[in-house]
């Protein structure tokens, strides 16, 4: 065996795809019965309806560089967008981010010119913007102009100042919205860069949702890897290095907790008290609804979005956000919800619709989030209880016992902050690299950090191929033609 992957997470799965490819026996070790990490889907309450067990919807499918030269479409997953890319109510009507600019900028009326200077340069650099956001953090960038367009704009809408970047209460609800899936405080640079790239991208590729669910993309990763000779093992955790054997290469999609607990004594004391620094994020709280009807949002336009965001205007959604980072239990949480069949009418059966949410709370409350959840959605959805059939409530410690990497129910793997932003998960050149020979870490607890992009999985592919097989020339990722 060359190459030993634990962890079948996107990361895990990126990182196998390209050394597959460049001619490596590898494996993967798994320790959940189903593979894809993140990407799992399954029917919850009934057979005929699939939900999303974490990650919902999927920007980053289309526009992240690993997935652009993968190719998900060309390999049978679809991924349609929403004409709504997300919505954010309010107390007496929502704003609404659609996937055309120009219907955004008009309905956001004063705000509109504003939304549009904001916005616009960044979607017309979008891919020049996507590969600085999502490159290893240790080089200069290829596109000057884009890296400054997007540092003055996070200058400006991560700081004190966003506050008054515009005049109404909708265009601000919308990106403070978009800056809380950092999960940490707000205002903050690492929030409002969030907010700037997934903003954009609302109006470029949009907010896609894969048509069957997020499992397909999982799957497309995992038929790539044994088209190309790697072997994948759900079902076989693995708790000490050596049960690898002698594997040239170790990859770990792990977060740094496992990977002190499965490394034990062959850690350097000095890299284990790095590692002990790295902190963890808010939890997320989640609950899988099976309704019969559409959502009765208040305000009919939500009803067209694929993801929504209940937290009511800037001030409330920074105020939540920044106590829930300090360990503060909200009354109010931050709810991020998705709406898979507004995009994908094949996941709703007659009578039968799956909705997806989660909120923020301190990393570790055991709180079980259902009726906190539900509560939020009816303030802005009245008599949405009424077309609840089902519903089924995963509080933090449950998500964590479901991955390990979620620790504490911190699905970035991580908290978002300045800090650990560039230097994530300990201060190296290398991040991927560890202190131990041959052994790479390749989660989202390092850069360029959480989300299904499958660039961490990627950089710590290039590099064990570069230092423990002397491969440069990276395999291509597209698939046969």
């Amino acid at each position: 065996m060359d190459v030993a992957i634990v962890g079948s997470g996107p990361n895990g799965l990126a990182a196998a795809v390209l050394m597959a490819r460049a001619g490596l026996s590898v494996r993967v070790f798994e320790a959940a019965d189903r593979l894809g990490g993140g990407l799992r889907s399954m029917p919850l309450f009934d057979g005929e309806v699939v939900h999303d067990v974490c990650s919902a919807v999927h920007p980053m499918a289309v526009a992240a560089p690993f997935f652009r030269r993968f190719d998900l479409e060309a390999r049978g997953v679809e991924l349609p967008s929403p004409a709504v890319s997300y919505a954010h109510p309010l107390d007496g009507g929502a704003g609404i981010a659609y996937r055309d600019l120009e219907e955004t900028c008009e309905r956001l009326g004063q705000d509109g010119a504003r939304w549009r200077r904001l916005m616009a340069p960044l979607a017309r650099r979008s891919t020049q913007l996507i590969d600085f956001f999502f490159s290893d953090q240790r080089r200069l960038p290829r596109d000057p102009v884009a890296t400054l367009l997007l540092g003055l704009r996070t200058l400006q809408h991560g700081t004190a100042l966003s506050r008054h970047a515009f005049c109404g209460r909708q265009a601000p609800a919308l990106l403070a919205g978009v800056a809380a899936h950092s999960v940490g405080r707000l205002p903050s640079l690492p929030g409002g860069a969030v907010s700037l790239l997934l903003g954009h991208l609302a109006h470029t590729c949009g907010w896609p949702v894969p048509r069957g669910g997020s499992q397909r993309i999982a799957d497309a990763m995992v038929a790539d890897i044994e088209r190309h000779g790697g072997t994948l093992h759900p079902g076989t955790p693995v708790t000490e290095l050596a049960e690898l054997g002698r594997a040239r290469a170790v990859l770990l999609d792990v977060s740094p907790s496992v990977f002190v607990r499965i490394a034990g004594r062959l850690l350097p004391p000095h890299y284990r008290r790095q590692l002990a620094t790295f902190r963890y994020g808010p939890a997320a709280a989640k609950v899988d609804f099976l309704v019969s009807e559409p959502i009765p949002w208040a305000d009919p336009a939500v009803g067209q979005a694929g993801t929504v965001h209940l937290g009511g205007e800037q001030a409330e959604v920074f105020a939540t956000e920044t106590g829930v980072s300090r360990g503060r239990y909200p009354d109010e949480p931050f709810v991020l919800l998705a709406q898979p069949a507004v995009a994908d009418p094949g996941r709703a059966r007659e009578g039968k619709w799956p909705v997806w949410a989660y909120c923020h709370l301190p990393n570790g409350d055991p709180t079980d989030p259902t009726d906190l959840i539900q509560a939020r959605i009816e303030r802005f959805a009245p008599g949405f209880g009424d077309t609840v059939l089902a519903r089924h409530g995963v509080p933090a410690p449950a998500m964590e016992a479901y991955n390990p990497n979620y620790v504490g129910g911190d699905i970035g793997a991580g908290a978002v902050n300045l800090r650990q932003t560039f230097l994530r998960p300990t201060p190296r050149w290398d991040p991927h690299s560890t202190p131990l020979g041959g052994v790479y870490l390749c989660s989202a607890s390092t850069p360029p950090g959480p989300g299904v992009h499958g660039m961490s999985g990627y950089f710590a592919a290039v590099s064990a191929l570069r230092r423990e097989f002397g491969i440069r020339d990276l395999p291509e990722l597209g698939p046969a033609r």
